[in-house]
């Protein structure tokens, strides 16, 4: 086997494919392809759902505190290798290792550590019903699919499978095609670690692979992470035998900046939830509505700090805050959106334009962009761009800036900066959003569950209630008395 080919992950191991089919993966910051990876065929599906059965059969049998003992070595070995793997994130997304190193794999192991504590905790109930009682059994669901996006590959891959695997079920995850490797590093840790082969499967591949894991019999659950229209495809496909599914899709986020904010705060929050991961995050409050009191104020500081705080470059260099775009395709995607905020009348502050840093002349950059003077029927303002462009609005009403905020077709998040601890709790109430915060922006720690209202999903990762959705519950009736029967 080649060291430039990543292959599928099956019952413990990496095991090749009979088409031969591979598709290339790209180093955003260079755009040289850096290895490939092989598809998973008809022969490797075959396999990941033979062995997902019998990994069920092995791990579903197992106690909740066996598990959670497998799962703390797991956790114990992916902080062990923080640093390896944040920089094959680094090389795969294009984000900054100062961010890869403190964030996706700690977060990661954060959010399995969480729920290996909690599955040993989960309780059914009993109640008597007259002389008879019934109680009730938290079981695991099967075999679930895990469908990852391309900007967090290894958190994503630990968020999926930590409530998955922690309540008895496999998982077969799938990685964004874009950034297929982290996953497969996640697969040897679990085995390593004591997971049984076959309860945490990796299969490669674009669209195809989706579309197999979200109509196949044989899996109950789909977990996907993704773009809304991708979302309602995956939705459609798993209706066909009815399968369960938790969406965590994209957003168009609200940041409300009151007169009485800590101006330095909320323009750090702004920069945050703007240019973290050079703005391919799905909560990112892209839509910043400031009071006109203040508008003035948080402009001047935000330009400052964006024009001299923000190092565009390698993004394995430990200095660079801003790193590369995933693909030449998205660049350009970003840079028409750009193009269509100038024809639309929104002033540029600064920003605008792709760059093409000294340390990485060839990666897909895009300069930190921020418009002001915007309008909320402008295109930048309605549609989710990805990349690191903010749209900063003004408003001088609390209840039609609540109005303008809620007047979209997503709703993932959303964030209150104010001093005012009653207007903070008021208004935050009436965002329609899943994920809030309140002077503050974009933590997620594993104890919040997150996921969207409207069309940014449906059900929640994170959290007590996710462990639950990766259970069924048996209800058991016990007669206790006479059965009394007309027969």
């Amino acid at each position: 086997m080649s060291d430039h080919t990543l292959f599928n992950f099956v019952h413990g191991e990496l095991l090749e494919n009979t088409s031969g089919q591979s598709f290339d993966v790209i180093n955003p910051a260079t755009n040289e392809v850096i290895y490939k990876t092989q598809v998973a065929d008809e022969f490797i599906q075959q396999k990941a759902i033979e062995s997902a059965r019998q990994g069920f059969a092995t791990w579903s049998a197992m106690t909740a505190v066996e598990r959670s003992r497998v799962l703390l070595k797991a956790v114990e070995l992916l902080r062990e290798r923080n640093d390896e793997l944040a920089k094959i994130e680094v090389l795969d997304t294009g984000k900054p290792i100062q961010e890869a190193d403190c964030v996706d794999i700690e977060t990661g192991a954060d959010v399995i550590e969480y729920f290996a504590g909690l599955a040993p905790a989960q309780l059914g109930s009993q109640q008597p019903v007259g002389e008879d009682f019934f109680y009730t059994r938290k079981e695991p669901i099967g075999i679930c699919a895990g469908i990852g996006a391309w900007n967090y590959p290894l958190q994503i891959a630990c968020w999926k499978s930590g409530p998955a695997l922690a309540a008895g079920n496999v998982l077969i995850f799938k990685p964004s095609e874009e950034t297929p490797r982290g996953a497969v590093e996640l697969a040897k840790v679990f085995i390593e670690a004591g997971v049984p082969p076959g309860v945490f499967n990796v299969v490669h591949g674009a669209g195809e692979v989706g579309q197999w894991l979200t109509t196949h019999p044989a899996i109950e659950k789909v977990s996907f992470t993704g773009e809304v229209g991708t979302g309602q495809k995956v939705m459609q496909s798993a209706a066909s035998n009815l399968k369960e599914v938790t969406m965590e899709l994209g957003g168009k986020s609200p940041l409300i900046v009151f007169e009485d904010a800590e101006i330095t705060e909320a323009v750090s929050a702004a920069m945050l939830g703007n240019f973290y991961t050079q703005g391919e995050v799905c909560t990112n409050c892209t839509r910043v509505y400031v009071h006109k009191a203040v508008y003035e104020e948080f402009i001047q500081e935000l330009k400052q700090r964006t024009e001299n705080n923000i190092i565009v470059g390698d993004p394995l260099d430990p200095k660079v805050n801003l790193g590369a775009l995933i693909s030449k395709k998205h660049q350009k995607l970003v840079l028409d959106y750009i193009e269509m905020g100038k024809q639309q009348g929104a002033t540029l502050l600064t920003g605008g334009h792709a760059v093409s840093p000294s340390s990485a002349p060839d990666g897909n950059f895009v300069a930190p962009t921020v418009f002001i003077d915007c309008r909320d029927d402008m295109t930048i303002v309605k549609e989710e761009i990805f990349g690191p462009v903010m749209c900063v609005l003004a408003f001088e009403d609390e209840s039609d800036v609540i109005a303008r905020a809620n007047n979209t077709e997503l709703g993932l998040a959303a964030g209150v900066f104010s001093q005012n601890i009653k207007r903070a709790h008021r208004v935050i109430h009436q965002l329609n959003a899943g994920i809030c915060w309140i002077n503050s922006y974009g933590n997620s720690p594993a104890e919040m569950p997150v996921g969207g209202y409207k069309r940014s999903g449906i059900g929640r990762e994170n959290g007590v209630e996710t462990l639950n959705s990766y259970t069924q519950t048996k209800s058991i009736y016990v007669g206790m008395s006479q059965i009394d029967s007309p027969f």
